[in-house]
């Protein structure tokens, strides 16, 4: 048994699959004639171009667009200038083939990226990787592999997934993913997530213990990996299996129904989403609001910044999309794990406490203003809120507050027509903010609690850093009690309060939150009907004496036993 990092919820069994990088033969060998040897590299860019159109193409009808830009991103990086010149550069001083060439250039780049101390910008390194691999097989004359011929009940061993390998994917035949490399951002976890596809990614022996053809279980709820798994086992994970299948049928019958507790409570259940194609999947799950629009989706794999009228109509699709469900749109989120090159960011020791968010916003107000005049002109199409992140003191709030009511008062000068009421709220995810949670409520229309920020901060525990991934645990006491003061806080001043952290959907913490009096869970829209499953079975009253208890905890793993005893005693009433 193996474990690894679970990021899309699942029960695969089936064979395993290994993808491994082609051996490409690749040599020194000295050319005579450069001229043709550079048309030979240059009809094989177009080649690569036509065949990362077609990916791009294909990827809009399985995945919607937003899914698709990386093929953008690619297409980009194959018509890169400084990439083809040093290529071009290469063949003609050093005598050498264009397969040699492209090898050394793109070896360059991908671990000039690869160092860099930035998650965002180590993906640009994969992404390179993609796009001079296919370059090279095009030369070579190498097949890729098939992907979307797969047999039935196939489990993909790999180190990693490329965006050209998803787009490959037939999801009736691959029954699971799992990668050596990745983490819960990862491209692979979110597009297996995308397909509802159980994947386990992080697992770093995975190649030591596992062959083509392997029999193997994967499981996306607790990222375990189980290989070559004896008659009971295979029994007991295929008995889950139909378990899951039914709960998936029955969680279908809460469709229309309130998310409402026993003793009359009601909460919000909403979506976090990064575009039009995820908030009309969340409807499909029935949710009830967009709890988070991640806007920095708009901003990055591209060369420049989003212009007013593109974010414009970005945010109105969105705001169309959900009708007259509320719709909390984050402002320009950069920074930390992601970066955008065209703004020439500086180099920073401690990126995640550095230059980012309301930070940059503050400082470049062109680039705010820009999106703040978007979103106010979009709020005539829906039930907009924006939320400000990052916010770690009172003077920070009172400047974007400032520049919102500058922009709301230009564009109700230019006889615009805008919504009557727009929310304002802010995301609480630094400490200093959440201890004075009942002076920032004086300000807002409401909090949306940011666990993942909230526990690196509190912790001092880096979440992308897989050395110290034990130590990153929302089961954390003093979390907890944060959480439970800035609801408190809240509440106390007339504010809703929601989480938009993966917290949020943490089925063991749904019953605590609640007992806290969490207004607002957003969570992937594929957990909706589940946390409303829940939702429904509880007593808030009852659980308000669960929380003094919690709360009273030393450990994160006592809090975690405690609250697994709280969920045996549901499913023991049936519920």
């Amino acid at each position: 048994m193996l474990k690894g990092i679970a990021v899309s919820d699942g029960i695969g069994i089936g064979k395993a699959y290994i993808l491994m990088d082609e051996k490409l033969d690749i040599n020194d060998e000295k050319i005579t004639d450069i001229s043709c040897e550079i048309d030979r590299f240059l009809l094989a860019v177009e080649e690569c171009k036509k065949q990362i159109n077609e990916l791009y193409i294909r990827t809009i009808d399985a995945f919607g667009e937003e899914k698709a830009k990386i093929f953008k991103a690619h297409s980009m990086i194959a018509s890169d200038e400084a990439l083809l010149a040093e290529v071009k550069n290469k063949i003609k001083n050093d005598k050498c083939n264009a397969v040699f060439a492209l090898n050394q250039v793109s070896n360059q780049f991908v671990d000039m990226f690869a160092k860099m101390d930035n998650e965002y910008m180590k993906e640009r390194a994969a992404d390179i990787k993609d796009v001079s691999s296919r370059l090279l097989r095009i030369l070579l004359g190498v097949k890729s592999q098939d992907l979307s011929i797969l047999p039935p009940n196939t489990v993909i061993v790999a180190d990693d997934l490329t965006p050209s390998d998803t787009a490959q994917l037939n999801k009736e035949n691959v029954v699971g993913i799992v990668t050596r490399l990745g983490g819960r951002t990862s491209h692979t976890a979110i597009m297996s997530r995308t397909m509802e596809i159980p994947a386990v990614v992080g697992a770093n022996e995975i190649f030591v213990y596992v062959s083509d053809d392997d029999n193997i279980i994967i499981d996306g709820f607790t990222g375990k990996i189980i290989v070559n798994p004896d008659e009971v086992i295979i029994k007991e994970y295929e008995d889950g299996k139909i378990k899951q299948a039914h709960e998936k049928e029955e969680l279908k019958k809460l469709v229309g129904l309130s998310s409402i507790t026993k003793d009359g409570y009601h909460v919000v259940l909403a979506s976090n989403i990064g575009n039009v194609q995820d908030a009309k999947a969340s409807l499909k799950h029935d949710t009830e609001a967009v709890g988070l629009l991640r806007s920095e989706f708009l901003y990055m794999d591209r060369t420049r910044l989003p212009s007013e009228d593109e974010q414009f109509k970005a945010y109105k699709d969105v705001l169309q999309a959900m009708g007259d469900k509320p719709v909390i749109i984050r402002t320009l989120d950069i920074g930390g794990d992601k970066e955008l090159p065209y703004l020439d960011m500086p180099k920073e020791m401690n990126p995640f406490l550095g230059y980012r968010a309301i930070r940059i916003c503050l400082d470049r107000t062109d680039i705010f203003k820009t999106q703040l005049r978007a979103l106010i002109r979009a709020s005539a199409f829906g039930k907009l809120q924006i939320m400000f992140p990052m916010i770690s003191s009172i003077e920070e709030l009172r400047e974007a507050k400032k520049l919102y009511l500058e922009c709301k008062q230009e564009i109700v000068d230019q006889q615009i027509v805008i919504s009557d009421y727009i929310q304002i709220g802010m995301m609480v995810e630094i400490p200093s903010v959440a201890i004075m949670a009942d002076v920032f409520a004086k300000e807002v229309d409401f909090f949306s609690i940011g666990t993942n920020d909230l526990i690196q901060y509190t912790t001092a525990v880096d979440r992308m850093n897989a050395k110290i991934t034990h130590l990153y645990n929302h089961f954390h006491p003093a979390i907890l009690r944060l959480v439970n003061m800035v609801i408190k806080a809240g509440h106390e001043n007339g504010i809703w309060i929601g989480m938009c952290g993966e917290a949020a959907g943490e089925p063991l913490l749904i019953p605590l939150l609640m007992g806290m009096g969490l207004d607002e869970f957003s969570m992937s829209a594929t957990s909706t009907l589940k946390a409303r499953k829940i939702i429904r079975s509880l007593s808030k009253e009852e659980l308000e004496e669960s929380v003094e208890k919690v709360l009273q905890m030393a450990t994160a793993k006592e809090v975690e036993a405690y609250l697994e005893g709280i969920a045996k005693n549901l499913q023991a009433t049936g519920l």
